[in-house]
């Protein structure tokens, strides 16, 4: 799965699929882009910050995160963002995310909990071409944290994934921490298709979403290890395999319906 991603050619039309990452403080947003750069690399990689265990985000600005290994780089890019918060008036604001769907925010945008982005900042992209824009937005979510997402979070998450929709913008989720939400997955990670508790979890972020149970990955992600893991790799490589696939399709959709538009006005 690893040498299929790595030669993956994306559609012509863009340079690289644009991936935005989005969950609450602490699900594992940073440690999932920290653990793809590490299987990409071949090593375990620590750059991107992340929360755990902490109450408040730890990236502060809008930034990307691409892939290389010593042979070159890849054409994709993770988009880590400021976490979202229970409270109404904390985390990142909602329509700064909708604002980085669009392609409207510019790398180096300092979040902030009191506004969103106006359009007379120096870091907004009036005019954001397909290049500009997001082509799928992960959600992260802690599996053993999912019975207790408040209903403020999921709120703001229902107004984000009705614009990523009316954008055709595919959501997946990934859902890390299954580790330690089902004890038979602790001891064997090979177990994960195998557990119940791991399905109850997928099945309870369906209902509790609306995103399909096809489109949500179990995870696991680097945080205690010192060495690379051939099971943890595979759940990330499986995940992002699709992901990746599905993202490119949209890019395909869009190339096409832009094409027919500008056939028309001929």
């Amino acid at each position: 799965m690893l040498n299929n991603l790595k030669t993956f050619k994306v559609c012509n039309t863009v340079e690289q699929l644009n991936f935005l990452f989005y969950g609450l403080v602490g699900a594992g947003k940073s440690s999932t882009i920290n653990t793809i750069r590490s299987i990409f690399e071949g090593r375990l990689y620590v750059n991107c910050l992340a929360a755990a265990g902490s109450t408040t985000s730890q990236t502060l600005s809008f930034g990307s995160y691409r892939l290389e290994d010593e042979e070159g780089s890849f054409p994709f890019a993770f988009y880590d963002i400021m976490g979202a918060e229970a409270d109404a008036k904390a985390g990142v604001n909602t329509q700064d995310i909708i604002s980085a769907l669009k392609g409207h925010i510019k790398e180096g945008y300092k979040f902030s909990s009191n506004g969103p982005v106006s359009e007379s900042d120096l870091y907004y992209n009036r005019y954001p071409t397909l290049s500009d824009q997001m082509h799928c937005l992960v959600n992260v979510i802690a599996a053993d944290k999912i019975s207790i997402m408040d209903n403020t979070f999921l709120n703001k998450w229902k107004t984000i994934r009705e614009t990523a929709c009316s954008m055709g913008i595919l959501q997946v989720v990934f859902m890390t921490t299954v580790d330690c939400a089902c004890e038979l997955t602790k001891e064997n990670l090979q177990n994960i298709y195998k557990s119940k508790k791991v399905q109850e979890k997928i099945t309870q972020c369906s209902n509790l979403t609306g995103i399909p149970m096809n489109l949500i990955f179990p995870v696991v992600n680097y945080n205690k290890e010192t060495n690379m893991n051939t099971d943890i790799n595979c759940l990330m490589l499986e995940a992002l395999k699709n992901t990746v696939l599905w993202a490119n399709d949209y890019v395909k959709t869009c190339s096409n319906n832009q094409n027919l538009h500008q056939d028309s006005n001929e």
